[in-house]
């Protein structure tokens, strides 16, 4: 039986900029790029004209809103900007290594997390209680270009593991997110209102039904 796990809110609590688009610009700056009078506005708005259910990593949006406003600049000091704005603290949630556990000992284990911003999931992951070592396969939205419910995504998380699409359990927070998995006929252990503690007997509730059917 192999599971999956969406990583922040769910494993994982880690903050963010109270304003984004206030911290990307302090980090602009601090690497001589000339931010824009009107930053608040050219950040809100969308520059890249993406399928539906596609994931835009932020420093593709945030170079295209500096050159929306003529603003020329080292060619990966948007990245690096991006990177040092989103820099969190992270807890490890209550109940989260005992769930991954429990999922290990049933088959391989996966992330598979929405995130636009490059390099953080895996300095989430340094900052938490778990290893690398402890997830076989790491499936981010930034990295194959589709974001949670996107079938794409939970398709990857899938072959990465080696099993169909049907037969993978994804665990998350948010039921229109993670219940994407539902469309590829997963199966979506979705916690609102539930605890991580429950996870693991919501898992062989799943596992002994599979092996009736």
């Amino acid at each position: 039986m192999e599971v999956s796990f969406d990583l922040f809110g769910t494993l994982v609590t880690a903050d963010r900029p109270d304003d984004p688009a206030a911290a990307v610009a302090t980090e602009l700056a601090k690497r001589d790029v000339a931010v824009p009078d009107d930053w608040g506005d050219a950040y809100a708005e969308p520059h890249v004209d993406a399928p539906d259910g596609a994931e835009v990593p932020l420093p593709a949006h945030v170079s295209r809103a500096l050159a929306s406003r003529g603003v020329e600049y080292e060619h990966n000091a948007a990245r690096r900007a991006v990177v040092a704005a989103f820099d969190p603290v992270v807890e490890t949630r209550s109940g989260a290594l005992e769930a991954v556990d429990a999922a290990r000992e049933r088959g391989p284990v996966a992330i598979c997390s929405n995130c636009s911003v490059p390099e953080l999931v895996g300095r989430t992951l340094v900052r938490s209680d778990f290893e690398r070592d402890d997830f076989d396969a790491i499936v981010t939205s930034v990295g194959c270009g589709w974001r949670k419910p996107a079938p794409e995504i939970f398709e990857l998380t899938a072959d990465e593991l080696g099993v169909a699409p049907a037969d993978l359990i994804h665990v998350g927070d948010d039921p229109e997110a993670d219940g994407g998995i539902e469309a590829v006929g997963g199966t979506a252990l979705v916690l609102e209102g539930r605890s991580l503690a429950d996870v693991p007997a919501r898992l062989a509730t799943v596992a002994e039904r599979s092996s009736h059917d």
